[in-house]
């Protein structure tokens, strides 16, 4: 927290509630979605569900962390991109570690 937001409440953001909920196939990685909730915790259908994956790569410095987004209507289609999300998100984490 910075200056300013120490002296300010620290609040949710009740326009902006996800209900997650966690998948896992026990071997690669876990996919969580985050299904967009009113205050109330009813469905908020004016928003999408968001698809998140993690998962961890083995480099030569040990293991590294991945955590990325992916673009998808349905866990099924989550988790059919979950690789080629793991694998942009690599490159791009790469890439960031060099700069």
């Amino acid at each position: 927290m910075n200056s300013n937001e120490s002296n300010s409440e620290i609040r949710m953001d009740t326009e902006n509630l996800y209900l997650e909920e966690v998948f896992t196939d026990n071997k690669v990685g876990t996919l969580r979605r985050l299904t967009p909730v009113t205050v109330d915790g009813s469905p908020d259908t004016s928003r999408h569900a968001r698809y998140v994956g993690s998962t961890q790569v083995l480099t030569s410095a040990g293991p590294l962390p991945l955590t990325f987004e992916i673009q998808a209507d349905s866990l099924t289609s989550a988790a059919a991109a979950f690789g080629d999300s793991a694998k942009v998100a690599f490159e791009q984490t790469m890439e960031e570690l060099k700069e």
